[in-house]
């Protein structure tokens, strides 16, 4: 998406390794790019510049993080000061007032590094609700249910991601929505040199040094009565291909659900049915950031009381299959040029198309869920992340089998050769990492599924989402990808002797030394 508007006057810069430490309005007027903004923050300044409905915003570019290492990984006073002036806008643009009982303003705060990296740093949601504002809130709403549903999220969340802290820990959260702020943007620069920050960066070869943006965006509430919900959408099935919108929601629910996986969403369709209209809407959208994102888009929003909210589009995770697929289809249709559909598919993209992965079996299955990423592989069945990580560094084949996985499960994911969930969805965190990293992954298999499975050998079939007893070997004799032979073809077309690190040239190697 290409921003040509005039540029807005960003607040208070100063400058810190290389990059501007500033704090500018995302009003779609800011030129700054993703290594200053991050995806998120530039995904929601260039929705705002087209546009489309999406909560004010202001981001700490990333020369913020570095400053904040370069001082001891503090907030400077000058860096608050930068802040300070961010929230004034917010204010201007909402017309609330952040600490104030008079119309309060909710913030989130979130991070967002100019390369995608899903769920392994922090976000805070909720901030600024004090045991004033709350009162406030709860006269204006005339909801004290809500409210405190939105309280208990809110504390619930800033103990664990700010405080470090156990749920019955004595330790409270504070009173102050300024404090608060200040230790919530604290702790998602700090989350940038998290154990599982720096596994992630390490597993897709990320540099360290980059840092991380920080996005303060007014709330829009999900969980505010019936006629609101959070989901997430994709412009295509980053699991097939399939050239149709999929995605999921959960009514009156806010944030991180969908995406977390510790509970099972519902279906598009059933928005579709509740509200037609914004789901009218939802599909317009998406089709519009597909077409000037060049790519198929990762879509997080929010509806609040029957008005739909965008918080961010970014390029979507996919499978193996569904990226070969993709660039197939995007090259039909006018979408890709044939060196850039061929630029779009890694090596081991191809490898892992061209060695198939369906299975059958005349045993009965011993769990089954929703697919999230095909392939078929086999395993004994560890619940406990470390533990997977130490077999698997033994030689050992193990899947993980957790009730849902989180950002800190991800160096057993990494060991795992397949990942089962008994929660969650085809857009939770288990769905969204596998795709990335390649794992056959089945998820929302349903409760007592790790009491089962623990300690088995078991087989994981991510296309048809079944799990079987024991050893599945590979069907054979199956046709080969009517995809993945187009895009050989064009690969052949566009083959290049002199050079072999030629998108062309690699895919064929791939494809011809496909393990």
């Amino acid at each position: 998406m290409n921003v040509s508007t005039p540029v807005t006057p960003v607040i208070a810069p100063s400058v810190a390794d290389g990059i501007a430490a500033e704090v500018v309005r995302l009003d779609g007027h800011c030129d700054l790019g993703r290594e200053a903004l991050g995806g998120k923050a530039w995904s929601v300044n260039a929705m705002r510049a087209r546009g489309l409905p999406v909560p004010p915003a202001v981001a700490l570019t990333t020369g913020n993080c570095a400053a904040f290492y370069a001082a001891g990984e503090t907030i400077t006073d000058p860096m608050w000061a930068r802040i300070r002036e961010g929230v004034a806008h917010l204010e201007d643009e909402t017309g609330r007032r952040f600490g104030s009982v008079e119309r309060p303003l909710l913030v989130s705060v979130r991070s967002g590094a100019a390369i995608s990296m899903p769920g392994m740093m922090d976000t805070v949601l909720n901030l600024g609700l004090t045991e004033a504002t709350a009162a406030a809130l709860t006269d204006e709403t005339g909801d004290a249910g809500y409210v405190a549903d939105t309280r208990d999220r809110f504390v619930r969340q800033y103990r664990e991601t700010v405080l470090g802290v156990a749920e019955d820990a004595e330790v409270s959260v504070p009173d102050d929505a300024w404090d608060q702020l200040r230790g919530a943007v604290a702790a998602v620069f700090g989350s940038w040199q998290s154990a599982r920050a720096q596994t992630y960066r390490r597993s897709r070869g990320i540099a360290g040094d980059l840092g991380t943006a920080v996005t303060i965006q007014a709330m829009v509430f999900g969980n505010l009565d019936d006629d609101s919900g959070t989901g997430v959408l994709f412009s295509r099935d980053p699991n097939t291909g399939t050239p149709e919108p999929f995605g999921e929601w959960l009514p009156r629910g806010q944030g991180e659900d969908v995406v977390s996986g510790r509970v099972t969403p519902l279906q598009l369709v059933t928005l579709a049915e509740r509200m037609p209209d914004v789901h009218a809407e939802l599909l317009d959208v998406t089709n519009t950031l597909e077409r000037v994102g060049g790519d198929v888009q990762d879509i997080e929003f929010t509806v609040e009381a029957g008005r739909l909210w965008l918080l961010q589009s970014r390029p979507a995770k996919r499978s193996a299959a569904a990226a070969v697929r993709i660039a197939v289809d995007m090259m039909d249709e006018g979408l890709l040029s044939p060196a850039d559909a061929l630029a779009r598919v890694s090596a081991e993209q191809v490898r892992t198309v061209a060695a198939g992965g369906a299975g059958e079996s005349d045993d009965a299955v011993v769990a089954s869920g929703v697919p999230a990423c095909p392939g078929l592989a086999t395993g004994v069945a560890v619940t406990d992340p470390d533990e997977a990580e130490e077999r698997a560094d033994a030689g050992e084949e193990v899947v993980l089998v957790r009730a849902t996985t989180s950002p800190d499960d991800l160096h057993g994911m990494l060991a795992a050769v397949a990942i089962v969930t008994e929660l969650g969805g085809a857009t939770s965190h288990a769905a969204v990492v596998s795709r990335e990293i390649g794992r056959p992954c089945v998820v929302g298999c349903g409760d007592g599924v790790l009491e089962a499975l623990a300690g088995r050998e078991i087989t994981v079939d991510g296309a048809s989402g079944r799990v079987w007893p024991g050893r599945v070997a590979a069907t054979t004799g199956a046709a080969p990808d009517p995809y993945l032979v187009r895009l050989i073809a064009a690969a052949e077309e566009l083959l290049d002797p002199t050079n072999p690190t030629a998108p062309a040239n690699i895919i064929l190697e791939a494809a011809k030394n496909r393990g």
